[in-house]
């Protein structure tokens, strides 16, 4: 395909006040996206969401410093994906190579729209790279679906695997197969929401974070992880919001089982299996993108919207971020 840049492209309005929030706290001068919960480690996915938000802040400085940090650190030689793991300290710090599938989209999107935002061809070409190799290596067919591997290795077995629902970002696929066109886009995109809204289980009928499917089609919760509606699957209805989309079936139960509670004690996870809810409420982050929900199904917020400041690590900082990207361009769609 042919990635020469076809002119610039304005940035949605953006909390840049957050923005310097969140890099001051959790962005390493040379560009490191530091996961404060896990460690101090660092993942593809948080490079990917530290590019995304320069680019909305228009800062391009800062995204050239994650940028080349995530190439520097991350890239695998034998492709165009990413290592999903940083662990500072340790003898090999990048090595297990095995890829996250998202982090990858996340950073192949950033790049697109750095490219078209500043006019640079060269990051058009990488986002194309990667897009290309997610289509490549990362795509299978299993029973009635054509679906999204989360990694290389790891997610199949003989006679079904496991693919996870958070990692269908619609919002930023969409990114790529402009960039990359191809029908199979279409197919994934079309298979992962009807995979969303089947792979439903439980009282309130949610999503699991971890989604098994037999050669057969059947569903079911993941062997190899809790089944529960939680840290994960609570980026479905942030990337179904953001894509437009927060009518669907299963986007009206994730927010009847969160209307179902007082708004300061909605539980932030529970199990579809049991019934168990988490002994804490909904995270900052969490609630961000309830309120991302409702406002597309034309409700009001269940709380006053939380600020990365009011985040007490990484990934609830990056989630209200992300919101706030998706409430903006919702707006400006």
């Amino acid at each position: 395909m042919d990635c020469a840049v076809r002119g610039a492209r304005a940035a949605p309005a953006f909390p840049v006040a957050e923005w310097e929030s969140f890099k001051r706290r959790f962005v390493s001068p040379d560009g490191r996206v530091i996961d404060t919960g896990n460690g101090g480690v660092s993942h593809s996915e948080g490079q990917g969401w530290g590019m995304l938000f320069a680019v909305a802040a228009q800062d391009e400085a800062t995204f050239t410093q994650i940028a080349k940090w995530t190439s520097g650190n991350l890239a695998r030689p034998s492709d165009a994906l990413h290592a999903w793991r940083f662990v500072p300290g340790a003898k090999r710090q990048a090595g297990d190579r095995n890829n996250a599938t998202d982090g990858d989209i996340f950073i192949a999107s950033a790049l697109a729209r750095a490219g078209r935002s500043w006019g640079q061809s060269d990051r058009l070409e990488a986002a194309a790279g990667i897009a290309r190799d997610i289509l490549r290596l990362l795509v299978r067919r299993i029973g009635p679906y054509t679906v999204l591997l989360p990694g290389l290795q790891g997610f199949e077995a003989k006679d079904a695997l496991t693919v996870n629902l958070s990692y269908y970002a619609f919002p930023l696929i969409a990114e790529l197969a402009a960039l990359v066109p191809s029908d199979e886009w279409e197919v994934l995109v079309r298979d992962g929401r009807t995979l969303i809204d089947r792979g439903r289980f439980g009282t309130w009928k949610l999503p699991p974070d971890w989604l098994r499917i037999a050669s057969s089609g059947a569903l079911a919760t993941s062997p190899g992880w809790p089944p529960r509606f939680s840290f994960d699957a609570v980026r479905v209805p942030l990337w179904n919001a953001w894509a437009g989309l927060p009518n669907r079936t299963a986007m009206v139960a994730i927010d009847r089982f969160w209307s179902g509670y007082p708004a300061d004690r909605v539980p932030a996870w529970i199990n579809l299996e049991t019934g168990e809810v988490a002994p804490y409420p909904m995270t900052p982050g969490m609630l961000a993108i309830a309120d991302i929900l409702r406002s597309g199904l034309g409700q009001p917020p269940l709380n006053p919207p939380p600020t990365v400041d009011s985040a007490n690590d990484y990934y609830n900082a990056a989630l209200i971020l992300l919101s706030a990207m998706a409430a903006e361009e919702v707006v400006t769609r």
